[in-house]
């Protein structure tokens, strides 16, 4: 188990970098973000298992496909795209505030797995990581500049951010099952037929914007298309940003993820997902050249104190069990 906690903590590392490149690429929309990052990562794990692929491909199941199929769209390109939107009509923190729920989400979902604690025996693990995330969406509201948006547009940014949350809380835990039941497939495997199965995806929907042409962009990106039109966009720069995010977030990241996912219970592998929060956090303010404000260092430690709680519960229950175990055995 503590092998995937620290897998979990490194695929947050990777994760964290999602946070940073739209402000490397403040000149793309979210769409092409989204697109360029799925192609690049479908293209990468494709030639990283093209020298097995026909072996793996035998063993590969229509259900698996159908699989694949729901995952490379709940798990990542829905997901971006409404979460995407709902920050371009709600706003960044009510979509954060929204979204910054999943490690609850998650917890709560997985509840009735092998493995998984009651919540109630979770409660103070999930009041610390629920302050932390009450702190930092608290920091953002109190920075924030006013915004003058009709209530019928942020409610429907937060319906999408909502949407989102209920997209990657239901890949979380449908994934980490999937895993579970199926040994056939080592982590490396199956995080490398999902990049290629979301590359698919991704060219599919690509093809569908580059012939609805411009409309299709805009409706999707909102300011960030306008943004793109008026200002000389750096496309080697593009492709070289979405191909190291592409390769550190979504094939080693989603790799580790899955380490994680077989190896620790669904309850815990909900409170993993903070470090993606953390580290977006850390390369925010390396990227912004600042210090945390008060309530951020705040939230930090919250969140921090949460998962360490969440994780010492486990080993406990872990333990415990193994104990019984051996006391079974040997009578």
């Amino acid at each position: 188990m503590w092998y995937g906690v620290l897998c979990g903590l490194t695929a947050g590392a990777f994760w964290g970098m999602i946070f940073v490149m739209p402000r490397w690429l403040a000149e793309f929309s979210p769409l092409e973000l989204a697109l360029g990052r799925y192609l690049a990562y479908g293209l990468i794990t494709l030639l990283l298992l093209m020298p097995r692929l026909a072996g793996l491909l035998r063993r590969v199941t229509r259900a698996d496909c159908l699989v694949l199929l729901r995952h490379a769209l709940a798990g990542n390109v829905v997901y971006y795209l409404l979460l995407s939107t709902g920050v371009q009509l709600a706003g960044v923190a009510p979509a954060s505030l929204i979204i910054g729920l999943l490690p609850l989400s998650v917890t709560l979902h997985g509840r009735r797995d092998h493995g998984a604690l009651p919540p109630h025996q979770l409660a103070w693990p999930l009041l610390m990581v629920a302050a932390g995330i009450v702190c930092i969406n608290l920091d953002v509201f109190a920075h924030a500049a006013a915004q003058h948006t009709p209530w019928p547009t942020v409610a429907l940014g937060m319906l999408c951010a909502f949407g989102a949350l209920l997209c990657w809380t239901w890949y979380a835990v449908d994934n980490a099952r999937f895993l579970k039941r199926n040994p056939r497939f080592s982590g490396a495997e199956w995080a490398g037929l999902y990049g290629i199965s979301t590359g698919i995806v991704a060219l599919l929907l690509a093809a569908v914007a580059i012939t609805s042409g411009t409309a299709f962009a805009g409706a999707a990106s909102g300011a960030g298309a306008d943004t793109g039109a008026g200002v000389a966009r750096d496309w080697l720069r593009f492709w070289c940003v979405v191909s190291v995010v592409a390769l550190g977030a979504s094939v080693i990241g989603n790799q580790l993820w899955n380490l994680a996912s077989r190896r620790v219970p669904i309850t815990l592998s909900g409170q993993l997902l903070l470090f993606e929060t953390l580290f977006g956090l850390l390369y925010g303010f390396l990227w912004q050249r600042q210090a945390p404000r008060l309530l951020e260092w705040l939230a930090i430690v919250l969140l921090i104190a949460g998962v360490a709680a969440s994780v010492w519960l486990h080993a406990g229950a872990r333990q415990r069990e193994d104990v019984d175990r051996c006391g079974a055995s040997a009578s």
